[in-house]
């Protein structure tokens, strides 16, 4: 399974988390496979440039930004790398998501990363963020998972492939999960980062909803450079590189000083929006230890609901809300491209067959 140095390129080695928990109580792991699915493209470490390229995709009028990024521009003939698509949260378009240049601070490009271990990576901004069109909508999870279906016609269509794995981030992952609930045919494997189910006992989100009211009569809502550093405070100071913050805000205010209060609305007033029993993919889901959004008791809640028992749990030590640009962001990228790369189940693909 591939690791990542401190300069962002692959190795083969262990890596240390504080739990990864293993027990058949809780099935985590349960369904490792030893067969690949017929057909499905499979990644491998790679070496060379890596290739980026913007796209946008249309919901009806709206233009979304995709942007992609993969070792070498595409190829006629070529074997097909599988398809990762990142999913941003509430406040943060894609790229600074996933894609952050934080000068002097190291690597936090987990679509570089994953691009280096052989995956083919895009990102969207969705309705109102970043670099996509901008409505009268609030963007909430249900418009999100139709940004995703939208743009899942672009990529296969660059692509020529028909399922894709998802990673998504906070509410991105919500957005995910209802794709993955409405478009099984379209979902490989989901990655859960920073999850929330029902958002039971969430201090983040019991705070939040003193704000409820003005969620449900306004479409969108301030976001500074104060509520963007409070990010990486709120839950767990230290778990974070401060420049980060900066580097952030930097990338993201350009676009505005206010996002869509749609999935602030559904994480207060409309949960649970993922049902697990209804999410049939394999499912990799990565909380951190002192994330204020979601406890663990209610992350292991949705994991032990999952009908599909190829699925793995990641509990990250030291790591707050924000798992893609913490300190211990390289084990979040290990985490992923190791369930990205791994068979499906044997079993059942055989049952299949």
């Amino acid at each position: 399974m591939p690791q990542f140095d401190e300069t962002g390129a692959t190795r083969t080695a262990s890596v240390t988390r504080r739990a990864l928990v293993k027990t058949a109580g809780l099935g985590v792991g349960a369904g490792l496979a030893t067969a690949w699915l017929p057909g499905a493209a499979t990644a491998q470490e790679t070496s060379g440039e890596v290739w980026s390229n913007e796209y946008y995709a249309k919901k009806g009028s709206v233009s979304l930004y995709c942007y992609r990024k993969r070792i070498g521009a595409p190829r006629v003939g070529e074997a097909a790398k599988p398809v990762v698509f990142m999913v941003h949260g509430s406040s943060m378009s894609a790229r600074a998501t996933y894609d952050l240049t934080v000068p002097g601070a190291g690597d936090y490009s987990i679509m570089d990363a994953l691009a280096r271990s052989g995956f083919d990576v895009w990102s969207v901004d969705h309705e109102n963020y970043g670099r996509s069109s901008r409505t009268d909508s609030n963007s909430d999870v249900a418009s999100g998972a139709a940004d995703l279906k939208a743009c899942a016609e672009l990529v296969a269509k660059e692509t020529g492939q028909t399922k894709f794995s998802f990673v998504g981030e906070s509410s991105g992952g919500l957005r995910a999960g209802v794709l993955a609930m409405d478009h099984p045919e379209l979902i490989h494997k989901l990655v859960l980062l920073a999850f929330t189910y029902t958002g039971a006992g969430s201090p983040t989100l019991a705070r939040r909803a003193e704000q409820t009211e003005f969620y449900r009569t306004h479409n969108r809502r301030p976001r500074d450079r104060d509520m963007i550093r409070s990010i990486f405070t709120r839950d767990k100071e230290g778990t974070s590189d401060a420049r980060v913050a900066e580097a952030l805000a930097d990338a993201e205010l350009q676009f505005g000083a206010e996002v869509p209060t749609g999935t602030y609305l559904d994480m207060t007033a409309n949960m649970p929006v993922v049902h697990p029993e209804k999410v049939l993919a394999p499912v990799l889901m990565i909380t951190g230890e002192f994330d204020g959004n979601s406890t663990l008791e209610d992350s292991l809640e949705f994991y032990q609901r999952l009908p599909n028992g190829d699925r793995q749990f990641v509990l990250l030590a030291n790591t707050a809300h924000s798992t893609t640009l913490s300190l211990n962001r390289k084990q979040v990228w290990h985490a992923v491209s190791a369930f990205l790369s791994e068979p499906l189940d044997a079993t059942s693909l055989h049952s299949k067959a």
